[in-house]
C-alpha cells in the first residue's frame, strides 16, 4: 500500500511548542529565585539604550541598511542575489552549509536575514553598560534565544527538512514526530541511539570487583593487566553528577584500562545516584564516606602505607578538599595528586557562573532546608545549554524535523545518563566554591571539624586543563599551581571538557602542551609551552611511574586484609537511572 504523504505544516504545533518549552527550561534556572530575573535584565538593557542613543542609533542604522540591501538583491528588477553572503555564519557553524539553503532565493534569504538580526542582537548585548553579573546573563540569554530562533529549527523553514519530507512521501515527518513523542514522556532530547550500548555489555567493561560499599559509593578494584605491578595503587575519584564509567567507557577509549597496562593497580569510586532518603546527605559525607573511607580501603588492600589518587571535575574538588582534611589531621596516606579539568579555584567559572547569584543560592538553600534531591536532568540541561546549538538544537533539527536516528555514540550515552545529588551537598557546593570562593582561602572553612588549607596539600600534583573547556576554563584549572602547595606539573590538552580527557594514547590524536615553568600568569605560560603531538595519556604515566613505588607481583585475588569481593564490576549503582 502506498503512504500517504504527511503535511509538514501539521508538526507546527508540537515543534513551536517544544521549542518554547527548551528555552524556558534553559532560561529558568536564572528565574530560580535569582536577585535579576530575565524581565529585570530586559528592563535594564531598555534603560541603558536610553542613555547611549547614539550608539544605539547607529547599530540600529547599520542593520536596516544590510537588511535593505540584502531585501534589494531579491526582489529589485534586474538583480541577482548576492555572489557572496553579506554575513558570514561563525566559525564552526553548520547549520546553513547544505546546498538547500542556496539553492532557492527564499531560503537563502531566511538564513542571511536571520545571521544578520543574530550579529545585531548579539552586539546590542555586548554594547550594554550594565554591571558585569547582569551583563553576563544578558548576553547569555540574547545567545539563547538567537540560537532558538533559527530557521533551521522549524519545519517551515528548514529547506532540508522539508525536502527530506518530500523525498520520503512524509515518512521522516511520521519518524519526527515518533522521536518527540518518545522524548517527551522521557523528558531528555536523545542524542545519541541508547540502545547500543549498556553498563557492564559494553561500556564499562573492565574486570574487577566491588570489595566495598556503603550507601553512598561502591568501591571497585580492576583485576591487574601485568604480571607485575606498582606498589602504591591509584585510586579514581570521578564527578558525582554523571557515572564513573566516563573513564572506562569501551577497551579502545577506557582510561581505567590504559592505568591497568601501565602496571597499575587501580581503584575507582562509583557515586550512587542518590535517593530520596539520602536528600540530606552532606558535602563532609561524601569527604568521609566516599573519598576518605576510598582511600583507606585502597591503601588497606594492598597492604600500603601511601596510594596515588586522581580526581576528575567535581571530583578533583572533593579530592583535593579531602586531602586538605587529611593534612589537617595529620594524615599522610597519598603520595600523588593528579586532577582532570578540576576547579580549586573558583574565582572564573566561565558561563556556568551566570546561573549563581546570593539570590539564586538562598532559593536553592531554601529548597533543600529539609533534604530533597537535586536531579541530574536539571544539571544536564544546564551543560547543555552552554552549547545549545550543538547539545539541543542540533537534536531537534536532525531528529524531529529530518527523522533521523542519532548515531551510536559512547560519550554522549555517558552524558545522557545523569544522577542525582543530595540538595544539602548541592546547596553548599554552590554557596562555598561558586558563589564565595571559600576554598581557595585558607582556613576559611572547616570540612569534617578540620580547617583547610590547600597549601598544605603538599604532595607531587599533576594537573590537566584543556584548551575549549567550557565547563572549567583553563586558566581556572591553571589557577591550583598557586594554591597547592606540593611541585606540580601543568598540562593543556587540546579540545573540550571531555574529549580532551578521554583522548586514548593508542589513536595518538590532537595534541597538548606543556612548560615546566612556574609563571602566574596562564597566558605567559601557554606563550611559553612547547606541543606536544599526540595524547597527554602517555605523558601522565611517565610522570606518575616515579611515584608510584617498586615493582612487585600482581595480586591474584582482589581485596585484601578485611575487604572482599561483593559482587563483580561494574556494580549495582552505576546501573540505577536518574529520575
Amino acid at each position: 500500500m502506498e503512504r500517504a504523504a504527511i503535511d509538514p505544516d501539521k508538526t507546527r504545533g508540537p515543534i513551536a511548542d517544544l521549542n518554547r518549552r527548551l528555552v524556558e527550561a534553559v532560561l529558568r534556572p536564572l528565574d530560580l529565585g535569582s536577585g535579576v530575573e530575565t524581565g529585570e535584565i530586559l528592563k535594564a538593557l531598555v534603560a541603558d539604550l536610553a542613555q547611549d542613543t547614539e550608539g544605539w542609533a547607529e547599530r540600529q542604522t547599520r542593520y536596516y541598511r544590510k537588511q535593505l540591501e540584502l531585501w534589494a538583491h531579491y526582489v529589485l528588477p534586474g538583480r541577482e542575489a548576492p555572489s557572496q553572503p553579506l554575513v558570514a555564519p561563525e566559525a564552526g557553524d553548520r547549520r546553513f552549509r547544505a546546498q538547500e539553503w542556496r539553492s532557492a532565493p527564499y531560503f537563502e534569504y531566511l538564513a542571511q536575514s536571520y545571521l544578520l538580526s543574530a550579529q545585531w542582537l548579539k552586539e546590542t548585548a555586548a554594547a550594554a553598560r550594565l554591571e558585569p553579573r547582569t551583563k553576563r546573563k544578558l548576553e547569555f540569554c540574547a545567545r539563547q534565544l538567537v540560537d532558538a530562533m533559527s530557521p533551521a529549527n522549524f519545519p517551515w523553514s528548514n529547506p532540508e527538512a522539508l525536502k527530506r519530507a518530500a523525498d520520503t512521501r512524509g515518512e521522516s515527518v511520521a519518524r519526527g514526530l515518533r522521536t518527540l513523542a518518545s522524548d517527551l514522556d522521557k523528558g531528555m532530547i536523545s542524542m545519541t541511539d541508547e540502545g547500543a550500548f549498556e553498563v557492564g555489555r559494553n561500556l564499562a567493561v573492565t574486570a574487577g570487583a566491588v570489595i566495598f560499599e556503603n550507601e553512598l559509593m561502591q568501591l571497585i578494584q580492576y583485576r591487574p593487566a601485568t604480571g607485575t605491578v606498582f606498589e602504591r595503587p591509584l585510586l579514581m575519584v570521578p564527578p558525582c553528577i554523571n557515572k564513573y564509567y566516563i573513564l572506562d567507557l569501551q577497551p579502545e577509549n577506557s582510561f581505567v584500562r590504559f592505568a591497568l597496562e601501565q602496571g597499575h593497580t587501580v581503584f575507582m569510586v562509583s557515586w550512587r545516584n542518590v535517593p530520596h532518603e539520602l536528600g540530606r546527605t552532606t558535602w563532609d559525607d561524601y569527604l568521609e564516606r566516599g573519598v576518605m573511607r576510598s582511600i583507606d580501603a585502597a591503601a588497606e588492600a594492598c597492604a600500603t602505607d601511601r596510594i596515588n589518587a586522581l580526581g576528575f571535575c567535581v571530583g578533583g574538588t572533593l579530592l583535593g578538599s579531602a586531602l586538605a582534611v587529611m593534612r589537617a589531621k595529620g594524615v599522610d596516606r597519598v603520595a600523588s595528586v593528579t586532577l582532570l579539568a578540576s576547579m580549586l579555584d573558583f574565582k572564573d567559572t566561565g558561563e556556568l557562573g551566570v546561573f549563581v547569584d546570593e539570590a539564586y543560592v538562598r532559593g536553592r538553600e531554601r529548597d533543600f532546608a529539609e533534604g530533597g534531591l537535586l536531579h541530574g536532568r536539571e544539571l544536564a540541561i544546564t551543560f547543555a545549554s552552554l552549547r545549545a546549538n550543538e547539545l539541543i538544537w542540533h537534536y531537534v533539527v536532525n531528529n524531529y524535523l529530518k527523522g533521523d536516528a542519532p548515531e551510536p555514540f559512547d560519550l554522549l550515552y555517558w552524558n545522557a545518563d545523569s544522577a542525582n545529588l543530595p540538595g544539602a551537598m548541592y546547596a553548599y557546593y554552590v554557596r562555598n566554591m561558586y558563589l564565595e570562593n571559600n576554598l581557595r582561602v585558607p582556613g576559611k572553612l572547616s570540612m569534617c571539624r578540620a580547617p583547610v588549607d590547600l597549601g598544605k596539600v603538599d604532595m607531587p600534583a599533576y594537573v590537566l586543563a584543556t584548551r575549549d573547556d567550557h565547563i572549567v576554563p583553563w586558566k581556572t584549572a591553571y589557577a591550583s599551581m598557586r594554591l597547592l602547595g606540593g611541585k606540580m606539573q601543568f598540562v593543556l590538552g587540546a579540545s573540550g571538557h571531555v574529549a580532551g580527557v578521554i583522548n586514548p594514547a593508542s589513536r595518538n590524536r590532537r595534541n597538548y602542551w606543556v612548560n615546566p615553568a612556574a609563571e602566574p600568569d596562564p597566558e605567559r605560560w601557554l606563550a611559553g609551552a612547547t606541543s606536544q603531538p599526540g595524547s597527554w595519556w602517555m605523558h601522565w604515566a611517565r610522570w606518575l611511574a616515579p611515584l608510584s613505588g617498586g615493582q612487585v607481583l600482581a595480586r591474584a585475588q582482589l581485596g585484601g586484609a578485611r575487604y572482599m569481593e561483593i559482587e563483580l564490576a561494574p556494580g549495582r549503582y552505576v546501573k540505577e537511572r536518574g529520575n
